[in-house]
């Protein structure tokens, strides 16, 4: 070898040192970016990493257990509740082919659960007796413009008789009086009778004000010369006499634009310990994308949704009683866009960060605030930033939840718009006068991200797309733990899968966290390939189970009241710093309403750590809760399970 071939090596050969030195050196995230797929293993793998950035790893059930998992909750047994209904799958639709599995990943078992309806895009909350409350769902499927072939939408069917309601089966028609064309109902509607209304003053009869139903109708025939342009009168055919007089139905615009999905007003407990749906009083309204939340009295509240026609329910509001297992209407109305993020506060009132998952208007119901139920007064909370961009954002109440400080993440404009927010913003309810500001950036416009509240009081950010539906290959394979005491974002390490819509995170009673689905609108950069759900689940290990072994936790009562205490044992007792009561998620379309972590006061004394439950209901609402002890090093034990009646 010649002197200049010697140099020429002993040049690359520095080159190339120098190269694994900065790798070696680098924050590890970004590894992936740069150098070999072996050396980026090796240093993802590495013990001093993983304590800084924790670690992913892919989960893959057997095929005959895969699904397009859509909503997902953690139940007082351990295992995970994972509901695809037809799972965005119009073939599963059509099939009645609806999906529910039960996973245990602590026994790695899985297990069908037969599906009594279509549950996709449902609402869901824990209940009080450790049940999931599940309600809404899809009657129908949307149909995009050019897909529809009979002009249909929306007709009003009147009632004038004062005596008595009626009802019209399915199949009823419809023939206009100046237009002459025949509608056919798709369902049944009952028709109240009219209302006699008469002079407060002399008693004296005034009118009859007319009873009405909504009912979906369809023309008879396929073609555009169906279709309706004005309103128009409709005769209901079969009726007579008094009937015929008294019946009528008014429509505007029939036509072949696009239809929306349709929501169901079944409902249905899913009971952990029996592994099965247990059929509950249906809802008043029928609701696809609703939000459920708990009540300061333990009784559930379902907002919004479209409905059985595919319109927004126009702010009718309902209740549901778990002792009597019924549903009634609130008093008062309010309009949200679908999947609304509505949090309990401590004071009972109703706080509604702005994030949302969709259908609505643009400009009803999208302001931030802080809403009374029971008067229906709204107060704005101010100084939302990108606040036309709140579809798709995720909202999490901060730990520790007695702080009442939330963080809303990211968000898109409104539909399929190309925006995309790069913002956190925080709100501290406690203060007199609250208002948003922001936080860290979170780099790049982020639609549908994940999140999820930690044991040690961060909050893990994960996923999501720049784009709607990870449109033009933009999802963000990036993940984030928020500290709420530095308000610092931390780069950890890189998911493996793409997360967007029908997607979410569940916190495992390990310390661990789960992630499912992804539905992307396309499987290619240039938009012209169709996509694949995507089915795998994907763990990631946080950085503070890389720190050493978990501090044990074991005893203890099951269940602790509301403001009484509780001794439980740990080997490590003297180490414990804080004890933390976490609710479990139940998680769809960037909504998790459910999570909270509560700081719970505790004593140590020898091996023994007694806790002391806070006393508010609306903070610490009735039910099952993972509590952990985290030690000085920051890292949690595995959760007891506690119940708080």
């Amino acid at each position: 070898m010649n002197d200049r071939a010697r140099r020429r090596r002993a040049r690359r050969l520095a080159i190339g040192t120098a190269v694994v030195l900065a790798l070696a050196g680098m924050n590890g995230p970004w590894l992936h970016q740069v150098g070999t797929e072996k050396y980026h293993q090796y240093q993802i793998n590495r013990p001093e990493y993983k304590a800084e950035n924790g670690r992913w790893e892919i989960v893959e059930f057997p095929e005959e257990y895969r699904q397009n998992t859509i909503h997902a909750a953690l139940l007082h047994t351990g295992k995970i509740l994972l509901v695809a209904g037809s799972g965005n799958n119009q073939d599963n639709f059509d099939a009645k082919k609806f999906d529910t599995r039960l996973w245990d990943p602590v026994k790695d078992t899985i297990k069908k659960i037969p599906t009594p309806n279509d549950l996709f895009c449902t609402g869901h909350t824990q209940l009080a007796n450790g049940n999931l409350l599940i309600a809404g769902g899809t009657k129908r499927y949307e149909k995009l413009k050019g897909d529809v072939k009979k002009a249909g939408g929306l007709m009003i069917v009147y009632n004038e008789n004062p005596d008595k309601p009626i009802t019209l089966p399915a199949g009823t028609k419809f023939t206009g009086k100046e237009n002459g064309k025949t509608f056919v109902s798709k369902d049944p509607v009952l028709v109240p009778r009219a209302k006699k209304v008469f002079d407060k003053k002399t008693g004296r009869f005034l009118r009859n004000d007319p009873g009405f139903g909504r009912i979906y109708v369809e023309a008879a025939r396929e073609g555009a010369k169906y279709e309706t342009g004005t309103q128009d009168n409709y005769r209901v055919q079969g009726l007579t006499g008094a009937d015929a007089r008294n019946t009528y139905g008014i429509a505007q615009k029939l036509a072949l634009d696009k239809k929306d999905f349709q929501g169901i007003r079944d409902a249905y407990e899913f009971d952990p310990v029996a592994e099965k749906y247990i059929k509950v009083d249906p809802m008043k309204e029928a609701r696809w994308y609703p939000t459920l939340t708990t009540l300061s009295d333990g009784r559930i509240l379902s907002v919004s949704g479209l409905d059985d026609i595919g319109q927004l329910v126009p702010g009718k509001n309902e209740i549901f009683d778990p002792e009597t297992k019924e549903w009634s209407y609130t008093e008062k109305e309010r309009q949200f866009p679908t999947y609304p993020a509505l949090f309990l506060m401590q004071n009972g009132k109703i706080f509604y960060s702005g994030a949302n998952a969709g259908y609505g208007p643009d400009d009803v119901g999208r302001d931030p605030g802080i809403w009374d139920v029971e008067t229906n007064k709204f107060t704005k909370v101010p100084g939302m930033s990108d606040a036309n961009m709140l579809e798709t954002a995720n909202s999490v109440l901060l730990p520790p939840a007695q702080d009442e400080k939330y963080m809303v993440i990211g968000g898109g404009g409104v539909g399929e718009s190309k925006l995309s927010s790069d913002k956190t913003r925080i709100v501290d309810l406690t203060a007199d006068d609250p208002r948003f500001v922001d936080g860290p950036s979170l780099g790049k416009g982020t639609r549908y991200p994940q999140a999820s509240v930690l044991p040690d009081d961060s909050v893990l950010v994960s996923g999501g797309s720049e784009d709607y539906r990870g449109r033009s290959d933009s999802n963000i394979l990036e993940a984030r733990l928020y500290h709420p005491e530095r308000n610092e974002l931390q780069r950890v390490a890189d998911p493996l899968v793409g997360r967007n819509y029908h997607s979410g995170s569940i916190l495992l009673p390990d310390g661990r966290v789960m992630f499912f689905g992804s539905d992307s609108l396309f499987g290619d950069a240039a938009n012209t390939k169709p996509a694949k759900f995507e089915q795998r689940i994907e763990i990631y290990t946080p950085p503070y189970l890389y720190r050493g072994a978990q501090p044990s936790l074991s005893g203890g009562p099951r269940t602790i009241a509301r403001g009484e205490s509780g001794a439980f044992t740990s080997k490590h007792a003297s180490s414990v710093k804080k004890v933390r009561l976490i609710r479990p998620s139940a998680s769809t379309h960037v909504t998790d309403v459910d999570q909270r972590s509560i700081a719970l006061d505790f004593s140590v004394a020898g091996d023994k750590v007694t806790v002391t439950v806070p006393g508010n209901r609306n903070l610490v609402q009735g039910g099952w809760y993972m509590m952990f002890v985290v030690d000085d090093q920051g890292t949690p034990s595995q959760a007891q399970w506690v119940r708080v009646p």
